[in-house]
């Protein structure tokens, strides 16, 4: 992540407030609540493992990681920035795999 959008989200946090949350942590929440999770489906690409979203209502979002430990960051990186939530309020969003196989995300 650029250390530009890093300082941009800290100066957004700073101007509104502790305690706020910006739109996009809301529509995200809405999101979740109004639709199952994000289903993702996973294919291995030489040393890489690919997660490509099955079931995203506003397109599809792909990553990949070197392991699985990397990915579910990634994973997790991608769908704050499908929605635009600064970087300061992952800690926030308790976004997190769930089900039998790990392979969809909600919040938690």
């Amino acid at each position: 992540m650029k250390i530009t959008k890093i300082i941009k989200d800290y100066i957004i946090k700073l101007l509104i407030g502790k305690n706020v949350v910006p739109i996009e942590v809301l529509e995200l929440h809405d999101y979740f609540r109004y639709h199952e999770g994000i289903n993702f489906e996973y294919k291995k690409k030489k040393d890489l493992i690919v997660a490509i979203s099955k079931d995203f209502k506003h397109g599809t979002i792909i990553t990949s990681g070197k392991n699985f430990k990397e990915l579910e960051d990634k994973i997790r990186d991608a769908i704050l920035t499908a929605f635009d939530v600064p970087s300061v309020y992952q800690d926030k969003v308790k976004l997190n795999p769930v089900g039998k196989f790990k392979k969809e995300y909600a919040l938690a």
